[in-house]
């Protein structure tokens, strides 16, 4: 669908912020066209929580992507849901937040996906604007390497290698998102994932107070503790991807390009798209074509 869409109803859920552990409501509104993706904090005075989903607000990548507006407004963990808005092709939405952070849900994004299902998608009389790559761009830190290089459609490939467990060692994946069925079917179930160590030092800090095996995989050496083990063979890649591909989502609309991620992460992310939006001559923003059988449908 080469037009821009947004929700055709409002709908809400209550769930946990994996940080805060407070309890945080979350409504997903339509917004008019050329909106864009944008967060209200509902527990702020009215104009000072309005924080735009965009690469050039995010101010922390520790633990998630966080960003932070004009007024000292932030709004936390939007990778998950920015990936499904992104994967069912909402352009345009108002996310309403009632903390500093979106919840977690089950850690994965197919909350998000079933609650935008059931508000359903309303195409808008207006032609989709897209970001197409122009120049190969990198960000590079260490061993840590992520690349938005020319391709005719949004493709992602990544890669993890980590030697302290053989539940994971080394692990591939990619995904063409091609149509909304392709993110839903094949990552968007792919829980965040940590483990058993790292749990018990971000509680010490006051962070995960939230976290739980409901929400995140946990491993404990090669170990997974969760009741019912992993979704997919390959859940960690799968999610690195759900992350990639919400992470680049706040580019502003969708990129025509390829992503390739070697350990990337929320950081990486962030820095490949300071590197595109560094030289206009990297990119070119146009409206996506649009077939004359679509013409049709939104007549």
């Amino acid at each position: 669908m080469s037009w821009q869409q947004t929700l055709n109803s409002t709908i809400d859920c209550m769930g946990i912020g994996l940080h805060s552990g407070r309890r945080v409501h979350l409504t997903l509104c339509p917004a008019p066209v050329d909106t864009g993706i944008v967060f209200i904090r509902t527990d702020l005075p009215e104009g000072q929580g309005i924080i735009p989903a965009r690469w050039d607000l995010v101010v922390d990548t520790r633990l998630c992507t966080l960003m932070r507006n004009e007024h000292g407004a932030t709004i936390g963990t939007v990778e998950h849901l920015m990936a499904a808005l992104r994967g069912c092709g909402i352009d345009n939405a108002y996310v309403e937040v009632s903390a500093a952070e979106v919840p977690i849900m089950d850690g994965s994004s197919a909350p998000f996906i079933f609650l935008i299902e059931c508000a359903g998608t309303r195409v808008q009389e207006k032609p989709r604007r897209v970001i197409r790559v122009l120049k190969e761009v990198s960000a590079v830190d260490g061993d840590k390497k992520v690349t938005l290089s020319p391709a005719p459609t949004s493709s992602f490939r990544a890669e993890i290698i980590y030697d302290n467990t053989a539940l994971i060692r080394r692990q591939e994946g990619s995904l063409r998102l091609t149509d909304p069925a392709s993110f839903k079917v094949e990552v968007s179930a792919a829980r965040t994932f940590g483990f058993a160590h790292e749990v018990e030092q971000m509680r010490k800090a006051g962070l995960g107070l939230g976290g739980s095996l409901d929400n995140a995989v946990v491993i404990d050496g090669d170990h997974v503790l969760n009741e019912g083990g992993l979704r997919f063979q390959d859940e960690f890649i799968r999610h690195k991807i759900l992350d990639a591909v919400g992470d680049l989502y706040l580019a502003g609309g969708q990129i025509l390009g390829h992503y390739h991620g070697i350990r990337g992460g929320h950081g990486m992310n962030n820095a490949v798209l300071r590197a595109l939006f560094a030289d206009p001559a990297n990119y070119r923003i146009e409206d996506a074509p649009v077939w004359q059988e679509e013409l049709a449908t939104v007549a």
